[in-house]
C-alpha cells in the first residue's frame, strides 16, 4: 500500500492521540472531514492502522525494565526460548545477528523481581552466558 503524505500526517497524528475526533484530524490535515474518515478506513483495511492500544503511562508501567542480551549454545535456542515463555517478565524476545543470539525485553515492579528473573535466564540450560542493560531514563520514544 502506498502512503501519501496526508496518509503519513494523520498516522502521525493518530500516534499522538488516537482519540482525536475526526473533525479535528480533519481541520489540521486541512481535508474534509468525510475525506479523512475514509482516509482512516482505508488505513484500517489495509492494515495500516491494526487497531487502537491504551499508552502506558508512568503510573501503569512497571517500575524497572531491561534489555538482556543472550548467548545460547548450539541447537539450544528452542529449550531457551521454552524458558523465557514462562518468565512472567519477559516481553518480547528478538533474536539477532552479530555476538548475542536472543535481544529480551523485560520489566519489573523491583529490583529484587528484576534481580530473580535474570537469575533465571542465566540458569536456563542452555544460555552461554548474558548482559543485562537497566533503562535508566527514556529520551526519545516514537512508539507511545
Amino acid at each position: 500500500m502506498h502512503l501519501d503524505d496526508s496518509d503519513r500526517r494523520l498516522l502521525d497524528l493518530l500516534r499522538e492521540d488516537a482519540r482525536r475526533p475526526v473533525t479535528d484530524l480533519a481541520r489540521q490535515l486541512g481535508l474534509a472531514r468525510t475525506t479523512v474518515q475514509a482516509r482512516i478506513e482505508r488505513l484500517e483495511n489495509t492494515g495500516a492502522i491494526a487497531g487502537y492500544t491504551l499508552k502506558s503511562s508512568a503510573a501503569t508501567r512497571p517500575a524497572l525494565r531491561a534489555t538482556i542480551l543472550i548467548s545460547v549454545e548450539p541447537r539450544s535456542t528452542p529449550a531457551v526460548l521454552d524458558r523465557l515463555r514462562t518468565l512472567a517478565g519477559v516481553e518480547t524476545v528478538h533474536t539477532t545477528s552479530g555476538r548475542w543470539d536472543l535481544l529480551v525485553q523485560a520489566t519489573a515492579d523491583s529490583t529484587a523481581a528484576l534481580d530473580d528473573t535474570l537469575d533465571r535466564i542465566g540458569e536456563a540450560r542452555g544460555v552461554r552466558s548474558s548482559e543485562s542493560l537497566i533503562h535508566l531514563a527514556t529520551k526519545i520514544d516514537r512508539a507511545g
